[in-house]
Order: structure tokens, then C-alpha cells, then sequence
């Protein structure tokens, strides 16, 4: 058995925001990629099929709680999963590219009974519909899912978030890989893990002064950050990113692991990158912004890039 693949994701903006009614970019990434496979016996194999037992246990649990969400074919479920089946995947976890959503939207694509396709006219009852399943179904690895990351391997489009209950597929402006510009991917080198940080995050959200900040930088500058990317604004773009950057790094701190102060600091005052969290932080990737790439690279050769979009 060998199922379709399903992409990584990455939230352009609006990580943290969203919780918050800010808007939001996400755009799959096909340099990571997961997909239902049997017949291996690979230590990693067994790992993955042993926690597919366990989230086939959590569907079941589920289904009894919540009837009216989404009904799944448990008999074929349990009978592959007795056979071996595991989640073969080269998307890294803890690193903000959406793991567990790929494989929640390999799950839903499989078993799920009388299910949103993506062929059929994705209306935004059906896209918030998607979103609510997969938000419960990935809430089994998370503890809470805003249902973005499955969504958007499941679809496989870009999606804007114009709010929480307003979301619709979206395009973005096509790549230009001939320009100096880029989005990249920044390595860390250590995991992050979402459930702790989300918990900060809940924990600063009691002070009313980070809320205020949150109101009146952080989701002003996420949203204009949006609004720029997704109509090619490029120049108006490059100044709300580094009130974004700053901001992040003033507020969120606990988010960006210490030895990153520094550089983050750096992409600040010398404009040659804008750096912003890649998901909850904490380790995994941070997102760089850059409008000519080869002085980024050369400012940050000692870590690994990865170029996710060129402008």
C-alpha cells in the first residue's frame, strides 16, 4: 500500500496572530512530504505505526464525543494498521513545516467518509468545515489546533486567513527565479516544541500591556505584511517586515532561542535579512525575508538556508 503524498506547509505570517484574529498567510512546501505506506520494518516504521494506533484511538474517542463531525471507515483503519501501516515522512518534526497536519490530511483523505474533496467548489463553509475537522483531529498531538497546518497539506493552495471563521484558497504572485530576492528557511539546529510555547504565549496574553501589543504592533504589521505579499507589494513589504522582525524580537522572546538574539538584531540594523518566527518557535526554523539573497547568505554563512520563494 502506498498513499498520495501530502506537502509541508509553511505560515507565511501570522503565527500567534491568528489566535487573535490576525490575518494570515500559508503556502504548502513540496521539499518536505508524507505519505501511508506498509511493508517496513524499519525501527522508525514501527515507532510511526505504534503512534497511529494511538491517534486511531483518540479518532474513535472522537467520533463518540463529537458525532456529528466527521464519520471514518475505523474497520479498514485498524485492519492497516494491524498490517503495518506507518507515516513515511521527510518532514522534520518540531521544526514549524507542519508534520502532524500532513499526516492528520493523509488520514482524513483515506478514511474519512463522505469527505470535502478538493475538486469539488471549495466554498468557505466547506473550507471552515475542513478546518474545524482537522483542528480537532490535530488538537491529538498539539493539545490545541487552530486545523491550518492539515488544511493547507490537504488542499494543497495557499490560504488566507482573513480571520478566524473568514478563510478562503488564494493565490499568491508568481515566483520570479531570476530575482535577487527570497524567502528562506533558517535552521536552528535544535526542536521546538509547540505545546510549551503556546502556554507562554497564553501566560503573556493575561498581561494586559502584551495584549495592547499585540493589538496595536503585532497584528498591524502581520496584516499589512499580508496584504503587501499577496498583492507584490515588495517595498511597502520590506519596511512592515522590520517593524514585524522588532517587534517579535522585543515581545517574543522566549520564542527565539538566546544565541539568536544577536543575529536577529543584526538583519534589524544592517537590512541585509528580516527574520520572524517559522510557526511557535522556540527551535526548529525561523523564517528569513531578504531582498537580495547572496548578501543574506553571506551574513548568515554559518547556518543552513533553505529558499522557499524567490522575488
Amino acid at each position: 500500500m502506498k498513499g498520495p503524498l501530502f506537502y509541508s506547509k509553511i505560515l507565511l505570517f501570522g503565527e500567534y496572530g491568528i489566535i487573535k484574529d490576525s490575518k494570515g498567510l500559508s503556502i504548502p512546501y513540496n521539499f518536505f512530504k508524507g505519505a501511508l505506506k506498509t511493508n517496513n520494518d524499519s525501527e522508525k516504521a514501527n515507532k510511526s505505526n505504534q503512534a497511529l494506533r494511538e491517534f486511531a484511538s483518540y479518532l474513535k474517542e472522537l467520533s463518540i464525543t463529537e458525532p456529528n463531525l466527521v464519520s471514518f471507515d475505523f474497520s479498514a483503519m485498524d485492519t492497516d494498521i494491524e498490517e503495518g501501516m506507518y507515516f513515511d515522512s521527510s518532514i522534520p518534526q518540531g521544526y514549524g513545516v507542519g508534520s502532524s497536519g500532513a499526516l492528520v490530511a493523509a488520514i482524513y483523505d483515506k478514511y474519512a467518509k463522505d469527505k470535502i474533496t478538493v475538486l469539488e467548489n471549495l466554498t468557505r463553509e466547506k473550507l471552515l468545515s475542513l478546518k474545524l475537522i482537522f483542528g480537532k483531529m490535530e488538537s491529538f498531538f498539539h493539545g490545541k489546533s487552530s486545523g491550518l497546518d492539515p488544511l493547507n497539506s490537504y488542499l494543497s493552495l495557499p490560504i488566507l486567513i482573513n480571520s478566524q471563521d473568514n478563510i478562503e484558497s488564494t493565490s499568491i504572485p508568481s515566483q520570479n527565479l531570476e530575482g535577487k530576492g527570497a524567502v528562506f528557511l533558517l535552521d536552528s539546529g535544535s526542536i521546538g516544541e509547540t505545546a510549551p510555547m503556546v502556554q507562554i504565549f497564553m501566560e503573556q496574553m493575561k498581561n494586559e500591556g502584551f495584549r495592547n501589543m499585540l493589538k496595536d504592533q503585532f497584528i498591524k504589521h502581520t496584516d499589512a505584511c499580508v496584504e503587501d505579499f499577496v498583492n507584490g507589494n515588495i517595498k511597502s513589504l520590506f519596511g512592515n517586515l522590520k517593524k514585524l522582525s522588532h517587534v517579535v524580537l522585543d515581545n517574543f522572546k522566549p520564542m527565539i532561542p538566546a544565541k539568536f538574539h544577536d543575529l536577529w538584531k543584526q538583519g534589524i540594523e544592517t537590512n541585509d535579512y528580516y527574520l520572524k518566527l517559522c510557526g511557535s518557535g522556540g527551535g526548529g526554523y525561523f523564517l528569513g525575508f531578504t531582498e537580495d539573497f547572496e548578501k543574506a547568505q553571506e551574513a548568515l554563512k554559518d547556518y543552513k538556508l533553505e529558499v522557499v520563494y524567490n522575488f
